[in-house]
Formats: C-alpha cells, sequence, structure tokens
C-alpha cells in the first residue's frame, strides 16, 4: 500500500462542489462515490431522471469538462501530479487494478472509486482499454507505454504452453528484453507490475509462471488440482491427503472418492502404496511391488534381500513383508547360494 498526502474523497468533494446538483449527482452515482460504492450505469441513472443514456453521457462529458476549467480543478494540482509522479515511478504503465489496489485504504471501494475518478479528470493520465493480451491500464507517456508492450509481447510469444518459469527466471527475461527494446535496465518491482498487466501469462499457487492456458498454471480439473497438490507438496501424499489440500488450495470442494478414482486414471500418477500417489516424473515406475523387484533386479544384478528390501523401499511405502512375500515365489525370483536374489 502506498500512503497518498491527500485524501481523495476530500480532494473530489472540493472539485465537485463547482456543479449543479443534477450533475454532481450524475457524477457521484456514475463513479461510485454518493452513499452506495457501486458505479451505476448510464441506464440506471437515465431511469432515475426520465431521460436517455446518452443524454446521461452528454452531462456527463458536460460535467467533467466543468471541474476540468474551474478554478477549483487548478488547487488540486498537486494531488495529479502526485499520481503522476506515481505512475512515473512505477514505469510508466500500471495496471488499473494494481494502481487502485496499492493506493486504496485497506482495499476500500469508495476510495478506488475516488482514486478512479481523479485518473478520469487528469489530463495525464490515458487509460488503455484491456483487450486480448493485457487489463485494463493507466499511463502517464504514451510512447512509454508502446515499447512496454513491445517487450511483453516478446515475452508472451517467449512462454508457450509447455513452459514453467520461476519468477526470477521470468523477470531476468523480461529485463533482457527490455534492454533490447527500451535500452535499459528495469527493477524487478517495475517488471512485476508489468507481468500484472498481462493476460497471457499468470503465477500459480507455487509461485510458478507460465501460459494461462496451461493447466499448470490455471488448473482445470481434479485431476489437475491433484497434481498441483502433489508438486506443492514434493513427496507422496495419501488420496485423502490430496483431497483435503485441494479445498484447502484452491476454493473447490473436493470428494475423496472422486479424487482416488481421478488419480487412478491418470498416467502422472503412480499408486505407491495403500492409497498412496507420487508423481510419475519423480522417477516412480508404475507396476506392482513384484514388478519393481524385478525391474531392481534386472538393472541392477542379484541382490541380498536387505539390498532388495532397501531399493523397492524406495520406491513404494509398503511392509518389508510384502516385499519378503514376493521374493518368495520361486516362479519369479530364485536365490542363489551365496543369498543373492535374481529374477527368474
Amino acid at each position: 500500500m502506498v500512503i497518498l498526502s491527500f485524501n481523495p474523497k476530500d480532494v473530489n468533494k472540493n472539485l465537485t462542489s463547482v456543479l449543479n446538483d443534477r450533475a454532481r449527482d450524475i457524477i457521484l452515482q456514475r463513479y461510485g462515490m454518493a452513499k452506495s460504492p457501486e458505479r451505476k450505469t448510464l441506464e440506471a441513472i437515465g431511469q432515475v431522471y426520465g431521460i436517455t443514456r446518452e443524454r446521461v453521457r452528454q452531462l456527463e462529458n458536460f460535467a467533467l469538462n466543468s471541474i476540468r476549467q474551474s478554478k477549483n480543478f487548478s488547487t488540486q494540482e498537486d494531488a495529479l501530479a502526485e499520481l503522476n509522479d506515481y505512475i512515473s515511478k512505477k514505469g510508466g504503465l500500471l495496471s488499473e487494478q494494481d494502481i487502485l489496489n496499492e493506493l486504496s485504504d485497506n482495499g476500500d471501494q469508495y476510495t478506488k472509486n475516488n482514486i478512479y475518478f481523479l485518473l478520469v479528470l487528469g489530463d495525464d493520465f490515458k487509460k488503455i482499454k484491456e483487450d486480448d493480451y493485457f487489463n485494463h491500464r493507466w499511463t502517464t507517456n504514451e510512447g512509454r507505454a508502446q515499447k512496454i508492450h513491445e517487450v511483453l509481447d516478446k515475452l508472451h510469444k517467449k512462454v508457450k504452453e509447455d513452459i514453467l518459469l520461476a519468477e526470477k527466471e521470468i523477470i531476468s527475461i523480461t529485463q533482457d528484453y527490455a534492454k533490447d527494446v527500451m535500452g535499459e535496465k528495469t527493477k524487478d518491482d517495475i517488471v512485476r507490475s508489468w507481468l500484472n498487466m498481462s493476460k497471457v501469462v499468470d503465477k500459480n499457487v507455487l509461485g510458478e509462471w507460465g501460459n494461462v492456458k496451461s493447466s499448470n498454471i490455471h488448473p482445470r480439473g481434479v485431476r489437475d488440482l491433484a497434481f498441483t497438490v502433489l508438486r506443492k507438496n514434493g513427496s507422496p501424499m495419501h488420496f485423502s491427503e490430496i483431497t483435503k489440500a485441494i479445498s484447502e488450495i484452491f476454493p473447490k470442494k473436493a470428494h475423496p472418492a472422486t479424487v482416488h478414482n481421478e488419480l487412478i486414471k491418470d498416467s502422472r500418477f503412480v499408486l505407491v502404496g495403500r492409497g498412496m500417489y507420487a508423481l510419475k516424473e519423480w522417477g516412480y515406475a508404475s507396476g506392482t511391488v513384484r514388478q519393481i523387484i524385478k525391474s531392481i533386479l534386472k538393472s541392477s544384478g542379484p541382490l541380498t534381500k536387505e539390498e532388495i528390501i532397501k531399493k523397492v523401499l524406495k520406491e513404494r511405502y509398503v511392509k518389508e513383508n510384502t516385499i519378503l512375500v514376493n521374493l518368495q515365489n520361486s516362479k519369479y525370483f530364485k536365490r542363489n547360494k551365496n543369498g543373492a536374489y535374481s529374477a527368474v
């Protein structure tokens, strides 16, 4: 949160005092500065006054121009200059959400609405509407904003759906692009604010960055949610623990039976014990305990009982007796005179 030296509500009370009652009410209702912080539509205000939405738009524009041309407006130049300085120091281009969140008092919607109104009024502020690639954003320098867009366009092309980047990596890549395009070294916090404008890249619960279309960034179904939970945990989990973690990490209700059923169907998960699952990408191989023993012996050659138990327990969460029972099956394993086992 950034503390402003002025109170946006007081500033706007002074600015709107130059309007007649109807014009002031239209502005207050339109920008959520009346009794309710809800920003009313042109149509809703028109119904109150019995006029068309287009007429409301005309009255709104006339009221804004009246404020800009008033003596009161010139007395608030310091407040507008402070907003300009804030955006400039943040890199010259900021998402609307970042501006309102950082400058509001604990997320107070009235404060957000009052700050937004000052941005609309100020001649130095240019709003760039959201599109397929960026959220609503404001700039104090359109030429610089264009270059920042170019930097982020390069980043968007870089980050394909299969790419995951640590925050340090994506910041470093963006800084390299900024140096190429803008010829300057960009601070980490400014790059983070640029990333917040993007609709193409986003951060997951693990703090990793990637393409918003990737299931690693925005998990869609139960399987993706379970996959993210396991990656976050970093070690095998029981399906009931996975279920609980899904409900805690994501705002989604999950049921143990559903989670267990989905884990069974997905090859990304490996059953490593009674209800215990690991990720295949961690190096776990699918198969029964017998198949795991056979695979170990084929790759390592004859091993003692103790060596086999140690290796199997790295792959499966089972009791030692389960391993011994499998070793006693002469159809699959044989023991030599030295006591070492090999696969048949």
